[in-house]
């Protein structure tokens, strides 16, 4: 299957750039493009692309009011932001409005390139670095209530979603708790579902949001029953 891909930023030359990089992907094709959030939007409306690589900073309408509008219109569209380490509130609200993952204009192409296939894949691309400042970030912030839903997670599945708020990629993961990759998978498409979320971004915001874990913890916090 194709990856249709609408590309986002304001500059042409990056426009230009990415859409070169993609061209040479027999698996990609860039479908359309836009210099700000508000062609994002009517782009995406239109073209229905399986992932839109977009810039936060734009004029008009920015990436991040951008993404919240096409996340309404259409709950499946996959966005991977394009930013840098310094924009950590930025990092924060794009969570917040439900973007998939994050990528620096300055990475090696075949990590962009990753990182849409990633996306594609209806996974999120979180790296560590990224969901160690997520982790600081709402740690300081009032905790909310988790979901009952929670409650509904197997030990194994708290284990593994332990694991994905570390940032830990599904190989790591099997390795730490001495599984498969498929069993892995498995076992997230489960957590996923039971507590309603999109992706792993989703989960990691959710278990910092509510302090289901803490930064130092090995093991997930034992619920009121004593139980994991």
């Amino acid at each position: 299957m194709t990856i249709r891909v609408l590309v986002v930023d304001d500059q042409s030359m990056v426009r230009a750039g990415f859409r070169l990089l993609l061209a040479d992907e027999p698996d990609m094709e860039v479908v359309a493009e836009g210099s700000n959030g508000l062609e994002a939007v009517a782009q995406a409306a239109r073209f229905h692309p399986n992932v839109i690589l977009m810039d936060i900073r734009m004029p008009e309408l920015d990436g991040l009011e951008a993404a919240r509008r096409i996340l309404a219109a259409d709950a499946s569209a996959r966005i991977l932001i394009l930013t840098t380490f310094d924009l950590d509130d930025y990092v924060y609200q794009a969570l917040r409005a439900g973007a998939s993952g994050f990528v620096l204009k300055d990475d090696p192409p075949e990590q962009l390139i990753a990182a849409v296939r990633t996306v594609a894949g209806g996974d999120a691309l979180l790296s560590p670095a990224i969901t160690k400042r997520v982790i600081q970030h709402f740690t300081r912030l009032h905790r909310e209530a988790p979901p009952k839903a929670v409650d509904t997670l197997t030990t194994r599945e708290m284990d593994v979603f332990r694991l994905i708020t570390r940032g830990l990629s599904n190989a790591e993961i099997g390795q730490e708790l001495f599984i498969s990759d498929t069993t892995v998978k498995t076992h997230v498409t489960r957590l996923l579902q039971k507590l309603d979320l999109r992706d792993r971004a989703q989960a990691i915001v959710l278990a910092y949001q509510t302090g289901l874990f803490d930064a130092s913890e090995t093991r997930p916090r034992e619920r009121p029953d004593g139980s994991r």
